[in-house]
């Protein structure tokens, strides 16, 4: 019993230091928090990164390393693969492991690679990254606290915005 209590009492205090790691500064002058992706595009984005930190489109991934204090010059380097939402839309399922495969193949085929050095805009109070994928394989991030759609969020583009027939570079 005395053997329990101690596996728990060190899974409980390896959980704290793990869930913590992505919620506080460390004391080198960096601090870690969460990484988004919004999509305003059709095209599917399958995956992306921000200077190798991995992260989902939709939702929120830990962590990512952001200085304490924003700098004049702070990039971002976002690499990001697409599909097109019509390959991504017909997916079989897991049953028919044949079906799956080839849909995957299929999938992991069109995808296409993108890659984008963005500046990250000034913060005082840093919350999530997120990473904003625009048309014309453009790129923006914020590190606003606000959501989108809120008056104050700085990135206001529409999503499901279709690609023009030409991009300016």
């Amino acid at each position: 019993m005395e053997r329990v209590k101690e596996i728990m009492k060190g899974s409980m205090i390896l959980l704290g230091l793990l869930i913590s790691g992505c919620s506080s500064a460390n004391n080198d002058g960096w601090l870690t928090g969460n990484l988004r992706g919004m999509n305003h595009t059709t095209s599917e984005i399958t995956r992306f990164s921000v200077d190798g930190y991995g992260g989902l489109v939709g939702g929120n991934t830990c962590c990512i390393s952001l200085p304490v204090k924003w700098h004049p010059g702070l990039k971002a380097h976002v690499k990001w693969k697409s599909s097109s939402k019509k390959l991504t839309s017909t997916f079989p399922g897991y049953e028919d492991s044949e079906k799956y495969s080839a849909w995957e193949k299929e999938v992991l085929k069109n995808q296409v690679q993108h890659e984008a050095i963005v500046d990250i805009p000034e913060y005082d109070d840093p919350c999530p990254l997120t990473v904003h994928f625009l048309t014309c394989n453009q790129v923006k991030v914020t590190t606003a606290c606000a959501v989108y759609g809120a008056p104050n969020y700085p990135i206001n583009e529409p999503l499901n915005m279709t690609e023009p027939a030409t991009c300016s570079k």
